[in-house]
């Protein structure tokens, strides 16, 4: 918030290093209560289902401690969760990128796999930030490839502060979801339209980072599968996807019903869930907000008014969530 840029936080040793090492110190309880209390606040701002990443281990202990973490949360909670592992979220201190590259091909991603055919471990999905300074490009397509390979889906960081051709190379692999894009090119969108490719964007970002904002209109006039995400994390402390709407709309000049549509089955497409979230039809979950107003837009409209606004959180039919502090408008 006082204006120093990603990278500048990161280099100056605050940012992802900053969280790994409270992450690191931190044990399984603690970790697991602080992400309850902040899947609750989400589930009481509309969210029915959520994506959550690790990567802020960066080694192999941490990493299995958060993925854990995770299954933890999702047989506690109404919520639904994608869970993602993010081992490649930064170059830990005192290494590499070949050296960090080599321990999640050959250490991190064949411990993780033995969990999952363990059944002691569900993970969905494999993240890598593709920038300069992070990851290059020869990096995220290994790393990206070796995950794809024990049955991930992949959907990662792409062209958020420099274009990396993380877009080409997301269409490539047959990626399911491409996050950020601030910078990505003609060549990238047409790219992902052609392979389907979800973008996910992230209004909260460019607004908080004062990064350029994603192309949203051209990706949607090209025919990519647009999807909107509050990337929540420590610089984007945002839970409220009613608030990512209402900023998609004014700073991403897409229409209300192009919003809906970000948020909801296209957001599902990106987590390859959209066969059972993200819209009321036969055969799918009954996940559904009842709000306080005469028109759904309200709930857009109105910045920052959710809490006034929904009344019941509704998840496989069952109420999860009421609210009887709703105001009349």
């Amino acid at each position: 918030l006082a204006g120093a840029t990603y990278m500048e936080v990161h280099e100056a040793g605050g940012g992802i290093h900053f969280t790994v090492k409270h992450t690191r110190a931190a044990d399984s309880e603690t970790l697991l209560e602080g992400l309850k209390g902040r899947l609750e606040r989400m589930l009481r701002a509309g969210t029915t289902l959520v994506e959550c990443k690790s990567g802020y281990g960066l080694e192999l202990d941490t990493e299995l401690k958060m993925l854990s973490v995770i299954d933890a949360a999702r047989s506690s909670m109404p919520i639904g969760i994608s869970s993602t592992y993010c081992g490649a979220h930064a170059v830990p201190r005192g290494k590499t990128m070949e050296e960090a590259t080599e321990d999640i091909v050959s250490v991190q991603l064949p411990a993780i796999q033995k969990e999952m055919t363990a059944g002691s471990l569900q993970v969905d999905n494999i993240d890598v930030f593709c920038e300069k300074g992070v990851f290059d490009l020869n990096s995220t397509r290994r790393i990206l490839q070796a995950g794809k390979d024990m049955g991930l889906n992949i959907n990662f960081h792409g062209d958020e502060l420099h274009p990396m051709d993380s877009a080409q190379l997301g269409a490539e692999l047959a990626a399911l979801a491409i996050s950020h894009l601030e910078e990505v090119t003609d060549e990238g969108i047409a790219a992902m339209a052609n392979a389907k490719v979800s973008a996910v964007l992230l209004p909260t970002t460019a607004y908080i980072l004062r990064l350029p904002c994603p192309r949203a209109r051209d990706m949607l006039d090209a025919g990519v599968i647009v999807s909107l995400g509050s990337d929540f994390n420590p610089n984007a402390y945002c839970c409220s996807m009613p608030m990512v709407m209402h900023l998609a709309c004014v700073t991403l000049k897409m229409s209300m019903p192009e919003v809906l549509a970000a948020a909801t089955i296209n957001a599902a497409y990106a987590l390859k869930c959209s066969h059972l979230h993200g819209s009321l039809e036969p055969s799918k979950q009954g996940d559904l907000l009842i709000i306080n107003a005469p028109r759904w837009e309200h709930l857009i409209y109105q910045f920052g008014s959710h809490q006034e606004l929904i009344r019941f959180v509704i998840i496989k039919g069952s109420i999860v969530y009421e609210n009887n502090k709703v105001l009349d408008l």
